[in-house]
Parts: C-alpha cells; sequence; structure tokens
C-alpha cells in the first residue's frame, strides 16, 4: 500500500434548506453528497480534473462509505469539512472526512474507493489522479 504524504483540504458549506427533513436538520443523505464535494475539491485544489480522467475512462467508484453522526446539522448552518486523502494502493483510495460547526464534531467518515476502466473493471489508478497537477 502506498500512503502519499497526508493532504487535507477543507471545504466550507451550509446546510441548504433542501437538505434538511421537516425539523430542520439536515438528513443524513446529505452527508455523503458533501463527503463527494470534499474529495472533488481535494482533488481540484491538488491541480487534478476528474472531468478529463473520465473522459480519458477512468472512473472512482465508491466501494464503501461509512459516515459516523455525533451532532445534528441544522438548516444555515456553516460547517467546515476537512477530507484527507489517507492513502492510494495500486487501484484503491482512501479518504477520512471531519465535518463541524465551529468547534463542534457533527459527522465523521471513511470513503473507499476503486479505480475503474470504461468497462467497470479494476484499473491502475492513472497519473491524473495519482498526481494531479503533474
Amino acid at each position: 500500500m502506498t500512503t502519499p504524504a497526508t493532504t487535507t483540504h477543507v471545504t466550507e458549506l451550509r446546510v441548504r434548506y433542501v437538505e434538511c427533513d421537516p425539523m430542520g436538520l439536515a438528513h443524513h443523505s446529505a452527508f455523503a453528497v458533501w463527503f463527494e464535494m470534499g474529495r472533488t475539491e481535494l482533488l481540484r485544489a491538488s491541480g487534478g480534473d476528474y472531468r478529463a480522467c473520465e473522459e480519458a475512462g477512468v472512473y472512482l467508484a465508491v466501494v464503501n462509505l461509512e459516515i459516523t453522526y455525533k451532532r445534528p446539522a441544522r438548516y444555515d448552518d456553516v460547517l467546515r469539512l476537512d477530507t484527507t486523502l489517507d492513502s492510494m494502493t495500486h487501484v484503491k483510495i482512501i479518504h477520512t472526512y471531519r465535518l463541524c460547526r465551529d468547534d463542534v464534531v457533527v459527522a465523521t467518515g471513511r470513503s473507499v474507493l476503486a479505480c475503474l476502466d470504461s468497462r467497470g473493471r479494476a484499473t491502475p489508478i492513472p497519473d491524473c489522479i495519482r498526481h494531479p497537477g503533474t
């Protein structure tokens, strides 16, 4: 397993009305979307272009997603999402997440992505993802 220098990106987001249940609390499904936003912004900040990778026939599929909910997030809360690239193997990428409101941890998470080709078969992680911006 290759472990890159730990890379963390911070994304600020605001809980939108559409992401809430009738009680004004963020619905559990919004957290997975926010984590995906964090992964995309981390890659973008590193100089990567996921769209270009897809156009080249390379896709990242979530094969495992874990979310631990610690505190509720409410409509209009401003949240800070720390997305960390923890490790990379030949075909998998592992990220961890920490979502906070001020200094209060709202949720934590972990995802495992597999790199796939256009036929859905595992393929080595290409340079556009492994070494973005080079």
